[in-house]
């Protein structure tokens, strides 16, 4: 039988949380009194985690279980085989580190039984350091402008999904993506609801400056052809700025001769230009390397083992 509610949580260098995230999860999900099960999907742990979780699928086989990588393939697209895996009507995915507390999962549910299709959460009260909050609103700014997708806080990976949404995911193939703004694509009835967010309970973010960058250049450059057309529109206006630029430098120069005054204004002008254009050559790598990357059609992630309780077959 397929159970009511499928909890996917990806699992990297985890072993210092792993028991506190047991000893919290299970008992949350109990309380629920509904039918689910818990997919953990170990995406290349070099530490105990993985042996953590086989140990987990042993002691609750019935509702466990663990999808191992072979290797570190990334946080979405290890929940991307969790969605492939997942067996419930309804799907929550949350982090393994304990910011989003197992606690808060009915939640989630319960705006789902108003009849929405995808749920959001926004932090009620981020615990992270100042620079992840500027960062956060600054680029969820200009997110929200360049892709026209409402999601409050893109940050948080608490989150429900319909299994009708899952499925329409499970069907595109792209090498990289960014879950929540799919999802939200491809719902009828989205909503957001306010969690609570802890401090990380061990270890360390595994969230780095610059794979923030990549994720947000995923994410922008996945849903959105705005930055293209930005640099298309900013080069025409500069065009014909320099165009008359020339035409006054060439006129000044014939009514009063030849100037060496303005060779330092030049200079700076056209190492603005070549800056403009160097940016907009990297935007425009940026797309040239996602159609690189999909038509490879490399497979997004390997699956060197998966630990579950198999019907026996009548």
């Amino acid at each position: 039988m397929n159970p009511n509610l499928s909890v996917v949580i990806p699992v990297y260098n985890e072993e210092a949380v792993l028991e506190a995230l047991f000893a919290r999860l299970y008992p949350a999900l109990d309380a629920l009194k509904l039918p689910y099960e818990v997919i953990f999907i170990n995406d290349g742990s070099r530490d105990r985690s993985a042996g953590m979780l086989a140990a987990q699928y042993e002691k609750r086989p019935d509702v466990t279980r663990v999808i191992l990588f072979n290797g570190n393939f990334g946080q979405h697209r290890a929940i991307l085989a969790g969605f492939e895996h997942a067996r419930g009507e309804r799907v929550v995915t949350i982090d393994a580190d304990l910011q989003n507390p197992p606690e808060e999962i009915g939640k989630l549910l319960a705006k789902m039984d108003e009849g929405y299709d995808y749920v959001g959460s926004i932090r009620e009260k981020r615990n992270d350091s100042l620079w992840r909050h500027v960062a956060s609103r600054i680029i969820n700014m200009i997110r929200d402008r360049i892709t026209n997708i409402r999601i409050t806080d893109h940050g948080c990976m608490m989150r429900a999904y319909s299994k009708r949404i899952v499925q329409t995911i499970n069907q595109c193939q792209e090498m990289n993506t960014f879950i929540p703004a799919l999802a939200y694509s491809y719902s009828q009835r989205p909503a957001e609801v306010t969690v609570k967010h802890e401090e990380r309970f061990a270890g360390e973010s595994k969230y780095s400056l610059y794979k923030l960058i990549r994720l947000n250049f995923d994410l922008m450059t996945g849903f959105s052809l705005v930055p293209l057309q930005v640099f298309s529109m900013l080069g025409m206006a500069i065009s014909f700025g320099s165009a008359l630029l020339v035409a006054y430098l060439f006129l000044r120069r014939l009514i009063l001769g030849s100037e060496a005054e303005g060779v330092f204004t030049l200079f700076g002008i056209a190492f603005f230009l070549i800056g403009i254009a160097l940016f907009g050559i990297g935007i425009l790598g940026e797309y040239i390397g996602r159609i690189y990357q999909e038509v490879r059609q490399r497979p997004r992630y390997l699956i060197s083992a998966v630990l579950e309780k198999r019907t026996p077959e009548p």
